[in-house]
């Protein structure tokens, strides 16, 4: 029975997306109507907990990965060339202003 409502909760709500509120919920829900112990729904609301944690943190490693292939599509200048680029402009600046200085 809690692998069915493992499935269930899954499959059909995302794993991702579950709060944790909401798991608890879903376990003391199936608690109070009998479906599990208290010590299986304590065990599911550990496991779907663990499982969404997983996928969040999948899920935003494709999200920043995905960013960045778009970022370098793009072709933009990052901020540390763009930091770099200063430096040389100051160098260059005080560069001519002692050659003019002669």
């Amino acid at each position: 029975m809690l692998e069915l409502v493992k499935k269930v909760l899954l499959t059909g709500v995302g794993v991702a997306v579950l709060s944790k509120e909401k798991i608890e919920e879903v376990a003391k829900d199936f608690a109070e109507k009998g479906k599990m112990t208290e010590q299986e729904g304590k065990a599911l609301v550990d496991d779907l907990l663990a499982r969404s944690e997983e996928s969040r943190v999948e899920l935003q490693k494709q999200i920043e990965q995905r960013v960045q292939t778009v970022l370098e599509k793009m072709d933009l200048a990052k901020k540390s060339e763009v930091e770099a680029l200063k430096l040389e402009i100051e160098e260059l600046r005080r560069l001519v202003n002692t050659t003019e200085g002669e």
